[in-house]
C-alpha cells in the first residue's frame, strides 16, 4: 500500500514601512503610532461593520420575517467614520507615548529592561488618563495599571516568546 504525505508552510502577508524622520526616538514613535492606530483602525472597523450588519438583519426580520441586510444612512456612515478616526488616533497616540517614553528612558538610563517598560506603562497610563480628563485617583491608578501591564508584557515576551 502506498503512502503519501503533505507538507507546506502557510505564511502571512508582510507589509513594512519605513518611517525615517532623522532622529531614532521620533522615527520609533513615528512608527508605534502608525502600526497600532492601523489595528485601532481595523478594531473600529470590525466592530462597527458588526453592529450595522446586525442593526439591519434585526430591523428587516422584524419587517419581513426574514434576514436581509438593508441599506445604511449616511448618518451611520459618518459616525462609523468619526469613530474609526478616533480610535486609530487614540490608539496610535497611546502606543507613541509608550514606545517614546521606553525609548527616552533607556537612553537615560543606559540599559535596557522591564524597569523601562514599567516606567513607560506607568507614564503612558497617566499621561493618557490625565488627558481624559478623569480625576486624580483615576490618574494614580491608570498608571498603575499601565506600569504593570507593560512589566508583565516584558516578562512574557522575554521569558516566554523567542
Amino acid at each position: 500500500m502506498s503512502s503519501s504525505t503533505f507538507s507546506g508552510t502557510v505564511s502571512t502577508p508582510k507589509l513594512s514601512v519605513a518611517v525615517d524622520m532623522g532622529n531614532p526616538f521620533l522615527n520609533l514613535t513615528v512608527d508605534a503610532f502608525l502600526k497600532i492606530g492601523a489595528v485601532g483602525v481595523t478594531k473600529s472597523i470590525a466592530e462597527d461593520t458588526y453592529k450595522a450588519i446586525d442593526k439591519a438583519a434585526k430591523y428587516h426580520l422584524l419587517l419581513h420575517g426574514s434576514f436581509i441586510v438593508g441599506s445604511l444612512s449616511k448618518s451611520t456612515l459618518e459616525n462609523g467614520l468619526k469613530k474609526l478616526c478616533a480610535e486609530g488616533v487614540y490608539w496610535g497616540a497611546a502606543a507613541g507615548v509608550y514606545v517614546g517614553a521606553e525609548y527616552g528612558i533607556e537612553r537615560v538610563r543606559g540599559t535596557r529592561d522591564w524597569k523601562n517598560a514599567m516606567l513607560a506603562g506607568a507614564a503612558t497610563g497617566a499621561v493618557l488618563s490625565a488627558v481624559g480628563k478623569k480625576g486624580k485617583d483615576t490618574v494614580v491608578i491608570d498608571a498603575i495599571l499601565g506600569g504593570a501591564l507593560a512589566t508583565a508584557s516584558q516578562f512574557l515576551n522575554n521569558h516566554y516568546f523567542y
